[in-house]
C-alpha cells in the first residue's frame, strides 16, 4: 500500500477501513468481542456513539431487524425468533430495552421477554400482523 500524502485519501483510508473491515466484523462477532469492542469503541471509530454504530451493525446480521437507513433496531414489524434450544419467540423488537447485544420482544399481549443474546438467536423471520 502507497503512504496516503492528501487529508482526503486519509479519510477515505479511514471509510474503506470502516465499511471493510470493522461494519463487516460487527455483523458476525460474538456478543463478548462486541463488548470489548464497546469499551474501546473512541479508539476504534472515533466520536460516533456505539448504540449506532456498533450494536446496529452487529444486529444487521438479521436484516428482518433493521431496516437501511435507521439508525436503530426497526420496531414496526413483530418478528418470529429461533434461539439455539430451538425455542421461538414472537413479538415486536423494543429498541430501548434491547442493549449491548440483547434482544427484547414485546408480545402482542403486552408480555415483555427475557433478553435473548445474539449469540443465541439462529434465525430471525419477519411476520405479519395477523401472525403475531
Amino acid at each position: 500500500m502507497a503512504p496516503l500524502e492528501t487529508f482526503t485519501e486519509l479519510v477515505d483510508s479511514r471509510r474503506e477501513w470502516i465499511d471493510q473491515v470493522l461494519i463487516p466484523w460487527c455483523r458476525r462477532a460474538r456478543r463478548n468481542h462486541l463488548l470489548m469492542a464497546e469499551q474501546a469503541w473512541p479508539d476504534l471509530a472515533g466520536r460516533p456513539d456505539s448504540k449506532q454504530t456498533l450494536w446496529l451493525w452487529a444486529w444487521q446480521r438479521f436484516p428482518q431487524l433493521c431496516e437501511e437507513g435507521l439508525t436503530a433496531m426497526n420496531e414496526t414489524w413483530p418478528v418470529r425468533i429461533t434461539v439455539r434450544d430451538g425455542t421461538s419467540f414472537t413479538g415486536y423488537p423494543d429498541a430501548r430495552q434491547s442493549e449491548r447485544g440483547t434482544l427484547v420482544l414485546i408480545g402482542s399481549n403486552g408480555a415483555v421477554s427475557d433478553p435473548v443474546s445474539i449469540d443465541d438467536i439462529l434465525t430471525v423471520e419477519q411476520l405479519r400482523e395477523s401472525e403475531t
